[in-house]
């Protein structure tokens, strides 16, 4: 039954890879990963040869926790510190988290087109709440002085995407590999 393991390491690996994708859409991919990877876990000792307890092992699993972590961690920073390095105030950052939630989620369902009305409304969300964020509240800028901290969050969301999607990459290979060699 040594050829159940190679099925379930392909279809782990394949929905992997669709999970990674999922990551530029704003959806938790590496956490989906992680789920994959625990169902197989608790799974695995129905098909796995004698002798062979476990596929991924509990530190493989724990250290890829914590890069999935790490991922939220820089990417919630790194829109953080772009709005910030744009000269924005606690609303602009808060306006430009708040914003690109519900612009991926507005225009995913105004603009039906796979991945990219999703990318597109974060961005354009992002851009947005960090405008609306610095226009109204006690002390407001104006609509001209509140673009640069709206750019430096657009920007920063997206290094902050691109930084989760490498770590998601990253997990998805090392799971991956240690689903097909437990």
């Amino acid at each position: 039954m040594e050829w159940i393991l190679y099925i379930v390491a392909g279809v782990f690996s394949l929905l992997g890879l669709v999970a990674v994708g999922s990551i530029i859409v704003s959806l938790p991919g590496a956490w989906i990963i992680l789920g994959l990877a625990l169902i197989v876990e608790f799974v695995d000792s129905l098909y796995l040869p004698a002798g062979q307890t476990q596929t991924f092992g509990w530190s493989l699993l724990g250290i890829c926790g914590g890069m999935a972590l790490l991922g939220e961690v820089i990417e919630f920073a790194a829109g953080a510190a772009g709005a910030k390095a744009g000269g924005a105030g606690k609303r602009g950052m808060i306006g430009a988290l708040v914003g690109g939630i519900v612009g991926a989620i507005a225009l995913t369902m105004l603009l039906p087109i796979p991945v990219v009305g999703t990318l597109i409304g974060a961005l354009v969300g992002t851009f947005a709440g960090a405008v609306i964020g610095e226009v109204t509240g006690a002390q407001p800028k104006t609509v001209g002085g509140s673009v640069k901290p709206a750019i430096g969050a657009t920007i920063g969301r997206i290094g902050g995407t691109v930084a989760k999607l490498a770590l998601a990459i990253a997990i998805w290979l090392a799971l991956s590999v240690a689903a097909f060699w437990p």
